[in-house]
């Protein structure tokens, strides 16, 4: 992979530690990023549309230490690209908050802390025996002491009551303000200006009816990310998100008119913010993806689910709505018949057979597998299938979809 600077406004699929080693040094302005939590939880997803599905475990085996060494390579790498005047929004939650705080300190230099931000929110779910954990945490870092700070770009707007019982004088044209006298002279502040708010935020999750919501497993509110990307950039700023998972933080800044730096490993992440950007009048598309696996090699190195999701999309097909369970069918072609998926190589006799059974529960005549190869038992089964139960099943490999792209 060559240099990326000069490229920006572009998102690149893969491990942003090794995504980040070709950015050069001292090149960021803001840094975003919100990484899987250590929940211990996985996650399985049907997105809105239907036609992918977004599966990850945020699982760590060896527990909180393999996780924090997993973190502070990449951390490291963010802490190089990021600018003098620079800044970096990491967020986290209770699972592993302290750990992080820690790590970063260790990398940007316990000077260099500016702010434990909680974000307050409510969702479903109560606590029984325990108080209810409703917050995450935002740790903000500078990478030195000049760091970039906009003070009018942080404010936010003062609520109808603040403005209510707060500014109740006014000036000579008649408008609501606050009158004091500081300093040998009486000064007037007006309640259009807003207020620097405070290291905690109360700021809405994003709900099953909400506008912006994409169904993503960890979403995050734009209202957040706008926050952030107004108090910590410019227009002309480069604002990077190295685990952008759905583009929450490639969305923002670009309307914010920033430039921006997508990554993400998972290849079914980078095609939602495809569809995402191309929603916000952005020419872009699945081959504009840096990275996006094209090559046999690279394809039998996908996650099941991302090979499952790529098969699909190769085929135009949809996934399946079963998450598990699925009864042999991983999917439907645009025909409407019946998909199965192998990401595995000489698949046989009894493969196709049960994959029959699945057809005809389906009440369908026909059907595709997808894998790297089959073994002669399985032609032979597809034409027995076909003379004798008049199934029409067809075996596609890999390599003849990538051929056919």
């Amino acid at each position: 992979m060559n240099k990326i600077m000069g490229n920006t406004n572009a998102i690149y699929c893969g491990d942003c530690k090794d995504v980040l080693v070709e950015v050069p040094e001292k090149s960021v302005d803001l840094i975003y990023v919100d990484p899987p939590f250590f929940s211990n939880r996985h996650y399985e997803v049907l997105w809105g549309d239907g036609y992918e599905l977004r599966a990850f475990e945020d699982r760590w085996k060896g527990g909180i230490e393999n996780y924090i060494a997993w973190m502070e390579d990449k951390l490291r790498e963010c802490h190089r690209v990021l600018k003098d005047t620079g800044s970096m929004y990491l967020h986290c939650d209770w699972h592993a908050n302290a750990h992080l705080r820690i790590l970063m300190d260790k990398i940007f230099g316990e000077n260099n802390f500016r702010n434990e931000i909680i974000w307050c929110y409510s969702t479903s779910g109560r606590g029984k025996k325990e108080f209810s954990k409703k917050h995450d945490t935002i740790f903000f870092y500078s990478k030195t002491a000049e760091y970039f700070w906009d003070e009018k770009g942080a404010k936010i707007p003062y609520s109808k009551e603040y403005i209510k019982s707060h500014f109740k004088d006014t000036d000579e044209k008649g408008r609501r303000c606050r009158k004091r006298y500081d300093a040998g002279k009486w000064r007037i502040y007006y309640p259009d200006v807003g207020m620097n708010p405070n290291d905690w935020w109360e700021l809405p999750y994003v709900n099953s009816m909400a506008k912006e919501r994409l169904g993503y497993p960890t979403q995050k509110p734009e209202a957040l990310l706008e926050r952030i990307i107004k108090a910590s950039s410019t227009p002309t700023s480069i604002v990077l998100d190295p685990m952008c998972g759905c583009g929450t933080c490639i969305a923002v800044p670009h309307k914010l008119g920033r430039q921006w730096i997508g990554i993400d490993i998972s290849p079914t992440a980078c095609k939602l913010i495809t569809n995402r950007m191309r929603n916000l009048g952005v020419s872009i598309g699945d081959n504009d993806i840096i990275g996006l696996p094209r090559t046999l090699e690279e394809v039998k190195a996908m996650q099941p689910f991302e090979f499952q999701n790529w098969v699909c999309q190769m085929l135009t097909g949809r996934v399946s709505p079963k998450k598990s369970g699925d009864m042999g069918i991983d999917g439907w072609l645009m025909d409407n018949s019946p998909l199965q998926v192998k990401q595995s190589e000489h698949i046989g006799r009894n493969i196709v057979d049960n994959f029959e059974t699945a057809i005809r529960r389906a009440n369908k005549d026909k059907g595709t597998i997808v894998a790297f190869s089959f073994g002669r038992g399985a032609y032979e089964e597809v034409a027995r299938a076909k003379l004798h139960d008049g199934l029409d099943i067809e075996l596609a490999t890999v390599g003849e979809i990538l051929v056919a792209d």
